[in-house]
């Protein structure tokens, strides 16, 4: 029992030397007695084994080895933020919250959007569980054995911490660390990474978690997720945050108007360059969190917050060339080829021109001197010409009339800016790029098959269309490019199983135009298998929730066409799923089919996504906010009075839990 005493002792000293070096930035010890104290805890714990603790600080040097990421389903979804790029753009947010709250006194929360890698921490009953990536927003991969090696992030939380939570924020690598991993780097002729935040992406997912601790990340967090969470606002969050021993950056502000978040863009538009981490914009969320759950959320972003990013930085180069080049829907998009520049951290080369109207509206022409900046810091964009230093010999650009791929005359559809390359099943780069989008994570997800794989395997000519997949065998595989027996013997158990993909994520990687995830499940739900989708009448599809005119001719086009229903009908054969599976539905009843439902306050024996599920479970909608076209209202305690008002102007029957249930029990 002393050796136990004599670990947990150490443990806990260690863990609190952690958390005052990396988190409060005040060291008690030396890095030498720190040293010195670990390599005594590792000896102990190898010399009694039955003593393990996976909560040990000896965890975050690393050494488990992931060879493949499980894929994690998110509890609660990551949704992405609206941009804005002015002042207006926040004023104008501040009056859509206002109209849907009524007259209430909001208060903001100002924190610093950190540009890093997005992660979810699981916490349970204090200690660290699991942590997944962002991925797709629904779900991510488990990197957890990667996170535990950043000395920020807590294995252990102390004070009066909740169960069960999530926590999110960014995984970042500041300039100091990442400068010294660059100049390591040129020491031994290797080449530097090219920016901090693709870095720290890129650390995350390394096989050997030993790798990941020696790189210098850091982990800054921002929003607590869960259900019946000890907090009321948001800055209550941060600050609780801080007392169970997270890195929650002391920049964040609470603030009682907008005219208080413009101060404080302006104070960090200025100041952010004195940051030991890159930065893009600041966050604005509103602060009580009552409001927020009123607010809900967009199919993508919440309405609660909005991220505010701070004018792009803008270089100077020389346009060398335009390239063009063809996408899965034939679409041709333009690309500048410039001298290469820094710019926002990263050496840019290319830049997208969009379009021939863009190239024409700017005059962009070959040796121009150009303005360069990122668009939304992500993809470079010419926005300008210097006319002052154009050549005298200089020619306009004259937009390609054939593609260069296969040199078919290329189709401009009226109301469209692209041009298109109409040779959809001769074209390689469509052909290529089709079958790409049928195996990618959202749609059929075939493990083992990847961008440029399938393009081995059409240069190759294994495969012309996604259904040929289906005939691949192991022994055609393995002659390709940097393909070996196992690899190859995992590509085809990765299409093997894709048979059990279901029928809306197959809709989905058809890749009928216009038909992305949201209409797939639309359609799979109403339609239930794809003979009653191909048979339907244009009114028949716009008639679906949410279908118009494009989707709905669209689909039709897709069907007339004899090679897609030639390739439908093979991977029928094949196995893969073309109706709903009714055993996996969630769908209970249909009783309450027709009805639109807007859900508000808070309840006692749902959470509100839990309601919300069991509506559509029963074959309700949910709405986002009340309407004329509103059938009922579920009210919990703490409903948005403005939403009381509106409900009752409209004579809108209002619900609570209770007697909801008794409508889904009859």
């Amino acid at each position: 029992m002393d050796i136990l005493n004599t670990l947990q002792s150490l443990r806990n000293e260690l863990n609190q030397h952690n958390y005052n070096y990396y988190v409060l930035d005040k060291p008690t010890i030396s890095d030498f007695e720190f040293d010195t104290k670990l390599k005594q805890l590792q000896d102990l714990e190898m010399k009694h084994p039955e003593f393990f603790d996976e909560n040990s600080p000896t965890v975050r040097v690393g050494g488990a080895v992931t060879k493949n990421f499980e894929t994690i389903q998110h509890e609660y979804r990551m949704y992405s933020l609206d941009n804005s790029y002015s002042k207006d753009d926040l004023l104008d947010w501040e009056k859509r919250c206002q109209k849907i709250l009524g007259d209430v006194s909001l208060e903001f929360t100002c924190e610093l959007k950190y540009d890093g890698a997005s992660i979810s921490i699981l916490y349970e009953n204090g200690s660290l569980k699991r942590a997944v990536t962002r991925g797709d927003g629904f779900q991510g991969d488990d990197v957890t054995n990667n996170i535990k090696t950043i000395k920020s992030v807590p294995i252990r939380l102390k004070g009066d911490y909740p169960d069960k939570f999530e926590i999110r924020g960014e995984i970042i690598l500041p300039f100091a660390g990442f400068e010294k991993m660059n100049q390591d780097l040129i020491e031994i002729g290797e080449t530097p990474y090219s920016n901090p935040r693709n870095t720290a992406s890129g650390s995350l997912k390394l096989q050997n978690s030993a790798e990941v601790a020696k790189r210098p990340l850091d982990c800054l967090l921002y929003t607590l997720v869960g259900n019946n969470l000890p907090i009321s606002s948001q800055f209550q969050g941060l600050q609780k945050a801080r007392e169970w021993g997270f890195k929650v950056p002391n920049e964040s502000k609470l603030v009682k108007s907008i005219e208080e978040v413009f101060e404080f863009i302006n104070y960090w538009d200025i100041h952010r360059h004195d940051l030991p981490y890159e930065t893009d914009g600041v966050v604005v969320k509103v602060n009580q969190v009552q409001y927020q759950e009123e607010l809900g959320y967009t199919s993508k972003s919440p309405r609660w917050a909005m991220a505010y990013k701070f004018k792009a930085e803008q270089v100077v180069t020389t346009l060398n060339s335009i390239s063009y080049q063809v996408g899965r829907t034939g679409a041709i998009t333009p690309v500048a080829n410039l001298e290469p520049v820094q710019l926002a951290g990263t050496i840019v080369k290319r830049a997208s021109l969009h379009n021939a109207d863009q190239i024409e509206k700017l005059d962009i022409r070959i040796g121009d001197t150009v303005f360069v900046e990122k668009g939304g810091e992500i993809i470079p964009k010419i926005i300008g010409v210097n006319l002052d230093e154009r050549r005298p010999d200089s020619q306009p650009t004259q937009y390609i009339t054939h593609c260069p791929e296969c040199n078919t005359e290329l189709i401009r559809i009226e109301g469209e800016a692209n041009h298109y390359c109409p040779n959809f099943y001769g074209c390689p780069p469509q052909i290529i790029g089709r079958i790409q989008h049928y195996i990618s994570r959202k749609a059929m997800d075939i493990d083992g098959l990847g961008g440029e794989t399938v393009t081995l395997l059409y240069n190759a000519g294994l495969v012309s269309n996604y259904a040929d997949l289906y005939e691949l065998k192991k022994e055609q595989v393995i002659p390709l490019e940097r393909m070996a027996e196992k690899s190859a013997e995992n590509l085809i158990n990765g299409i093997e199983k894709s048979k059990k993909i279901p029928f809306e994520s197959v809709l989905y990687a058809l890749g009928i135009r216009y038909v992305g995830e949201t209409v797939a499940k639309k359609l799979a739900k109403h339609y239930k298998n794809i003979d009653a989708i191909a048979s339907a009448t244009i009114m028949d599809l716009i008639l679906v929730d949410e279908i118009g005119d494009k989707i709905a001719q669209s689909v039709i086009q897709f069907f007339e066409n004899n090679s897609n229903v030639e390739i439908i009908d093979r991977l029928k054969r094949y196995g893969v799923q073309f109706e709903i599976n009714e055993a996996n539905s969630t769908t209970v009843s249909d009783v309450l089919k027709g009805s639109i439902f807007v859900v508000s306050g808070v309840f006692e024996t749902y959470s509100r996504d839990d309601l919300k599920k069991a509506i559509e479970n029963n074959g309700g909608k949910v709405g986002s906010s009340i309407s004329s076209k509103t059938n009922y209202v579920i009210a919990g305690s703490n409903m948005g009075p403005a939403k009381l008002d509106k409900a009752n102007q409209l004579k809108i029957p209002i619900l609570d839990e209770y007697e909801f249930n008794k409508m889904i029990d009859a």
